[in-house]
């Protein structure tokens, strides 16, 4: 049952620190889906991230942070078994078919978004990215996580390919 025809945002993961805090990676990708979902450009939000070094779940802070900043409790799905990317999108796409939408919105840092759009074609996910300005991001770890990305999108697909 298809609740909006609207693509959904699959906001990915990232950091929880001490105390519950939203890392700022996580506050940036939380807020870029909500402003998405004001702009009316989806109609849906799935956090995606379970529990890493601190509790509660990236999908929860991400839950909460959207909902701070307006969108309904609702529009908001938690999908909060994942640790990394593969299964950021694979868990999340089951939650799609749970509430009846089809294509998604990716919500990650720029330096991650090629991998993730590789990832969800991979899954057969019709997807696109919508990435968040950099703010706050200082350039030496924009060009540590850019730098990390160029071994990972390789390997990601060379994994992919094995796998069939």
């Amino acid at each position: 049952m298809q609740q909006d025809p609207k693509p959904v945002a699959l906001v990915l993961g990232a950091a929880v620190w001490p105390v519950g805090r939203a890392s700022p990676t996580l506050r940036r990708r939380a807020r870029h889906a909500a402003m998405l979902y004001h702009a009316g450009r989806i109609g849906h939000v799935i956090g995606c991230g379970g529990v890493g070094r601190h509790p509660p779940s990236e999908a929860r802070v991400i839950r909460d942070i959207c909902m701070a900043e307006g969108v309904p409790g609702r529009a908001i799905t938690e999908e909060d078994r994942s640790t990394n990317t593969v299964e950021n999108l694979t868990f999340a796409q089951q939650v799609m078919g749970d509430i009846g939408v089809t294509e998604a919105v990716i919500v990650t840092d720029r330096y991650h978004a090629r991998r993730a759009r590789l990832i969800a074609r991979h899954l057969g996910l019709p997807a696109i990215s919508d990435c968040p300005a950099p703010a706050g991001l200082p350039w030496p770890k924009r060009l540590r996580y850019t730098l990390r990305e160029a071994g990972a999108l390789p390997l990601a697909a060379l994994r992919l390919w094995l796998s069939g």
